[in-house]
């Protein structure tokens, strides 16, 4: 057993960070962990924080010791984590983590501070956030983790040693679901297949009813796509579905932090005092940003499943041999092949690219989606 056994597919950052963590290994203070969605930037993070905390002689994050089954379960006092799934990560909270940055390890070997989608920061939280970075006490280490290094600004990365982490294979992928999860083999093969190297989206499709069937509607759904009033009528129900799922995990959150606030309060009879209205008020403001950030990261999802679809149309029309993510749907990938040419479907993956862009720059999801699905049915004609 070790900490690193679910940092799947990704020997080579596995032994950078191993390396660093001995005691022959050069430890810098602060780490930009990047890599694609899925590819397990923060179990990667939470792994070199267990191994640095690690009480075996010499620490190599052996899974069993008191320190590294606190960090993994995330109790462990001298770590901490900070993820968000509002649209960034605000200046109050990156202040909050400089403050617990100077404090020394109140049991373990280092203080270590680590930051998911660090990438969600504005240029002027990462000024807050440079000085610590830059100048930090001897046993504080920092960990960021971002899709890409260019996510982050200069001034941070340029102080930051990089981990790159890679997509992990599928059968790696598969072997982890089976070996953790106990999925059946064949089931986590097409899952794993189908999540593209995303882990966590693979266990969903694993392990959550009809979440794979249901994606492979939906790949048939674009696939049979024929005229814009198709265009607009799908993207209309995929916008419904993507505000509806963000709304449920929106809503389950919003509750347990709004339990949480009145717990601590000691209120219990939801008469709210007052003085207390304003911070309860900023909670539901949280709550909605929480649930656009949501809906972008749905819609997002899709757009990657559109990709891998019309990737593999281009896979069946190059004859190149290589597997396809949706082998469920190969009839319908087999009559696009013979409807569109090769140039065709290369340029409606640029228009994913487009659609992509379009949607994290703000532009109205509707109207992404919309142009996007249009010029696939047009395409198909």
């Amino acid at each position: 057993m070790s900490v690193w056994d679910e940092v799947v597919g990704q020997d080579a950052a596995v032994a950078q960070l191993t390396r660093a963590a001995s005691p022959e290994g050069s430890l810098a203070q602060a780490w930009l962990i990047t890599g694609p969605p899925g590819s397990g930037r923060s179990t990667a993070a939470r792994a070199f924080a267990a191994t640095l905390q690690c009480e075996a002689d010499p620490p190599i994050g052996c899974g069993r010791c008191r320190a590294c089954r606190t960090v993994l379960a995330g109790t462990h006092p001298d770590v901490t984590v900070v993820a968000t799934d509002k649209l960034s990560i605000s200046k109050d909270e990156v202040r909050a983590l400089v403050l617990t940055a100077q404090r020394s390890p109140a049991t373990g070997r280092h203080r270590v501070i680590i930051v998911e989608d660090a990438d969600r920061m504005s240029a002027g939280t990462f000024n807050v956030l440079l000085k610590s970075i830059e100048e930090p006490p001897p046993l504080t280490v920092w960990m960021l983790c971002a899709p890409s290094a260019e996510d982050l600004a200069p001034t941070i990365r340029s102080r930051c040693r990089l981990v790159t982490l890679v997509v992990p294979p599928s059968d790696v992928v598969a072997d982890l679901l089976v070996r953790r999860d106990g999925v059946d083999p064949d089931l986590a093969a097409r899952s794993a297949r189908a999540a593209q190297g995303h882990i966590g989206l693979a266990l969903r499709y694993a392990t959550q009813a009809g979440a794979l069937d249901a994606r492979e509607g939906a790949a048939r759904t674009l696939l049979g796509l024929r005229s814009t009033g198709d265009a607009v009528i799908a993207a209309q129900a995929l916008l419904d579905r993507a505000t509806a799922e963000a709304k449920e995990h929106a809503d389950v959150v919003a509750a347990e932090e709004r339990a949480r606030f009145l717990r601590s309060a000691g209120i219990e009879d939801e008469k709210v005092p007052p003085a207390l209205r304003s911070q309860l008020r900023q909670l539901e403001e949280d709550a909605k940003r929480r649930q656009t950030r949501l809906v972008r990261d749905v819609l997002d999802r899709y757009l990657l499943d559109v990709h891998s679809v019309l990737r593999d149309v281009l896979t069946l029309q190059l004859g190149s041999g290589s597997e396809l993510v949706n082998p469920g749907v190969r009839d319908a990938l087999d009559g696009a092949a013979a409807a569109i040419d090769a140039r065709t479907t290369l340029s409606l993956l640029d228009a994913v690219g487009t659609a992509r862009t379009r949607i994290a720059g703000n532009v109205p999801p509707l109207l992404a989606l919309e142009a996007l699905l249009a010029t696939v049915a047009v395409s198909a004609r």
